[in-house]
């Protein structure tokens, strides 16, 4: 206890607890006694605002607290990420994670110099985006601590489940497939992403292809040669395995890491050619896509007879890129599709003539490009009037996109309604497994059969479906850790069952207790709802900080190895150390 200058007793900030709805009585309470009492308020309410801001940090740094934070943020990262509300996938990825968490905490930094969490947690992240199951984002989580020998594939069965641990034995068979051959000439990795997409669990494979991933953005820390010897097995084996199991985005982000780390002068070329249709700091490509929604969005035509309307948009690889300049003998000016745009039209499901309400939709929005760019006439196919053998409808344009002198690379855009995006999805699976290296479109079709009944059987099993009811959905991922740890569904979350998740973690009954002290408001002894959204939103913005935090980094890093391949940084360097030996 401390005297202020005007004679009040002061405690230290750090020490004050007042509850927020408390303090705003006090305010209002004081304004009556005029200046001298406002100012007093004042004080007070400053006081409240910096320890309404420090109070839940202080639990996060609490070797328990710090852990629940991390649990929360991890759960709810994942979760929205994924379409996906049953309870028991919920549980399921709580389990995993509360047992994976305390584990990868305790474990050293893995030779690439991260740690084993957020190793972990960005492959789980990169599964959550491909709308994996919670089994396999699960598995994804733990890999690493089974690939330390913390834990054992039969602990992973006692207390996560049979499925995850099968998952989890079946990524390391599939780790192993390289090794069955001597050399890797196009015979044998046929032969392998053959046998993998017989043999293997499909969601096993893309667990590995996800793994596989993570190593190839995390390679600077290896010489040469190793870098080189991945990246060949990567090009040759995964990346069309990625491309024949439907994940194209993840086939191609491999091939262009392997072209990167393969071809590096040739890569080099190919990405500095795509930068320089670049203007400013912002991707040529957003830059389109956000003009074109403001169009679709503001035309009161199309407004009427769509729900919503949503762009994607997607760069050419590098890769692929290169691969049309060398096997069409392509001039740069002559690979068109670098760019392209994909508009989906949503309908509203309980309207009649709804199939004739989209087609007239397609049709609206390629004439509002018409009067955004210059259409290439004879690059537009229409597979809406004159449907693929296959069933596929979609409507496809190129346009121009130079301006004020500048030539740019066309432009492809697509143009479908939801339904014709969903069927166009699955009857290119076919396609995608025959390209990916199988002998025959009809084994192609029996291996997407397989596929096909492994994603509904997990489906059926988790009850994961997807939510027709967005505001539902938001509404379970803001409550759904609060229902987790709330076990006997009082609507308050008790000190006992605070102190059964902190021992799960591995941490001390006291720090259940600190913790409690700290977000309790009202201070009766447990959470409500309210109490624990409020740790919840601080747990969001610590981790979006973290997140900006390294982006920045990462960001840095790029320019400043590609102002030293330039020799600037040397010359800077030079200088500097001219000027300083001078002194």
């Amino acid at each position: 206890m401390e005297l202020g200058s005007h004679g009040f007793s002061v405690r230290p900030i750090s020490k004050i607890r007042v509850s927020r709805r408390r303090s705003l009585d006090l305010s209002v309470g004081l304004r009556r006694f005029g200046g001298g009492g406002v100012r007093v308020a004042a004080a007070a309410a400053a006081v409240v605002r910096v320890q309404a801001t420090a109070a839940t940090p202080t639990a996060l740094e609490q070797g328990g607290g710090k852990m629940v934070a991390e649990l929360v943020g991890a759960f709810n990262e994942l979760t929205e990420r994924m379409n996906v509300l049953s309870t028991s996938s919920s549980r399921l990825l709580f389990k995993a994670l509360k047992l994976s968490i305390p584990i990868l905490q305790g474990l050293p930094f893995t030779p690439d110099g991260r740690s084993p969490l957020s190793k972990a947690f960005s492959v789980s992240l990169l599964l959550a985006d491909l709308q994996m199951d919670a089994e396999v984002i699960s598995a994804g989580m733990l890999r690493e601590v089974l690939e330390v020998g913390a834990i054992s594939i039969s602990e992973v069965k006692d207390q996560i489940g049979v499925s995850t641990a099968h998952l989890l034995h079946e990524s390391f068979r599939v780790r192993e497939i390289p090794s069955r051959v001597e050399t890797l000439d196009d015979d044998n990795v046929v032969t392998l992403r053959k046998f993998c997409l017989t043999y293997y669990d499909i969601r096993a494979l893309i667990l590995e292809l996800t793994l596989k991933l993570d190593m190839m953005k995390h390679l600077d820390y290896l010489p040469r040669h190793q870098q080189q010897t991945l990246a060949l097995e990567v090009m040759k084996v995964y990346a069309p395995l990625a491309h024949a199991v439907g994940t194209s985005s993840l086939s191609l982000e491999l091939e262009d890491l392997s072209f990167q780390y393969l071809f590096p002068c040739s890569y080099l070329y190919v990405d500095t050619w795509l930068r320089s249709h670049e203007t400013g700091s912002k991707p040529l490509i957003d830059m389109y896509k956000e003009e074109l929604l403001q169009c679709l969005k503001t035309d009161n035509v199309l407004g009427d007879m769509v729900e919503g309307i949503s762009v994607k948009s997607r760069y050419k690889s590098l890769f692929s890129t290169m691969k049309k300049l060398l096997k069409d003998g392509r001039k740069l000016e002559g690979v068109n599709d670098i760019l392209g745009l994909r508009v989906i039209l949503s309908l509203d499901q309980l309207g009649d003539n709804m199939l004739e309400i989209g087609e007239k939709a397609c049709y609206r929005v390629r004439e509002i490009i018409q009067s955004l760019w210059k259409e290439i006439p004879h690059r537009t196919k229409d597979y809406i009037s004159r449907p693929k053998a296959n069933g596929y409808k979609s409507l496809h344009m190129a346009v121009d996109v130079s301006d004020s002198g500048k030539s740019r690379p066309l432009m492809e855009i697509q143009i479908r309604t939801a339904e014709m995006d969903m069927l166009a999805s699955g009857g290119t699976a076919s396609h995608a497994l025959y390209k990916g290296g199988l002998t025959g479109p009809d084994e192609a079709k029996r291996l997407k059969a397989i596929m096909m009944a492994a994603a509904e059987f997990a489906a059926v099993r988790l009850k994961d479906f997807p939510s027709t009811s967005q505001r539902g959905l938001e509404i379970d991922q803001r409550d759904r850790v609060f229902r987790l740890l709330d076990k006997n569904g009082d609507g308050r979350i008790s000190i006992e069952e605070l102190m059964e998740v902190m021992e799960d973690l591995g941490a001390e009954g006291k720090d259940a207790q600190e913790m409690m002290q700290l977000l309790d408001e009202n201070r009766d002894g447990s959470l409500s709802s309210e109490e624990f959204d409020y740790f919840q939103k601080q747990v969001e913005l610590m981790r979006n900080l973290k997140e900006k935090d390294r982006r920045y980094q990462t960001m840095l890093s790029q320019k400043l190895q590609m102002t030293d391949s330039s020799g600037l940084i040397q010359l800077y360097s030079k200088e500097l150390g001219d000027r300083l030996g001078l002194r």
